[in-house]
């Protein structure tokens, strides 16, 4: 069992203050680091930035609650990653099935842009959860900034691994890092991402892990 950061965690004093303004508004609200979602003995990690305001940090579980998990949850269970409906929220009763969702930065950052120290911060989460995970055989950054907080992350050069969506990047330690641009509303209604490109994305993670 890998262990997140405490539910008061105070390692960021800026999102300790917005957690604080959060809680004071929205008092029903997770407003609290999110745990990840799915098993450990997962193949494939799919890596997200941050929590949502309206999504993650309201309801408790990654990409949960807004239109980015619409979509991301519909395509896993189409692949057979998740089990279930979805009904965003935590109780719907959906599995994930060799599948494991996490976010770089656990807690919710002020209009969705985590800064430097914040992701440090937290990095020692990912790194244990990652090295905790001894099946693993490849990560899916959900957006060029998870892309590039991976790589630092795992302790890779930026430079010799550049973002494009739908491509594969073989990292050390023969781990596969996937790219996909993020499921995000703004991202689908300006055509940035189809469902078919993002379908396109786990095609290729299914041609690696094949459905067991």
């Amino acid at each position: 069992m890998v262990n997140g950061p405490q539910i008061d965690c105070a390692l960021c004093p800026r999102l300790v203050q917005f957690r604080a303004k959060n809680n004071a508004e929205w008092p029903d609200w997770h407003n609290a680091p999110v745990p990840s979602f799915g098993p450990m003995s997962a193949r494939l990690l799919i890596v997200g930035l941050a929590p949502g305001l309206r999504g993650a940090n309201r309801t408790g579980r990654p990409f949960t609650g807004d239109y980015a998990g619409d979509l991301l949850y519909q395509t896993l269970g189409k692949f057979g990653f998740a089990e279930g409906i979805y009904n965003k929220h935590p109780d719907d009763g959906l599995t994930l099935n060799d599948c494991r969702i996490a976010n770089a930065v656990r807690c919710l950052p002020p209009e969705n842009k985590p800064i430097g120290a914040e992701v440090n911060n937290c990095r020692s989460f990912l790194v244990a959860e990652i090295d905790a995970m001894e099946n693993l055989q490849v990560i899916l950054a959900l957006g060029g900034i998870a892309h590039n907080t991976l790589l630092s992350t795992l302790g890779e050069r930026r430079a010799d691994f550049k973002f494009a969506h739908c491509t594969m990047h073989r990292l050390s330690g023969d781990i596969l890092l996937a790219d996909s641009y993020h499921c995000s509303r703004y991202n689908t209604n300006t055509g940035r991402l189809t469902e078919e490109m993002f379908e396109d994305v786990f095609h290729s993670i299914r041609e690696i892990i094949p459905a067991e």
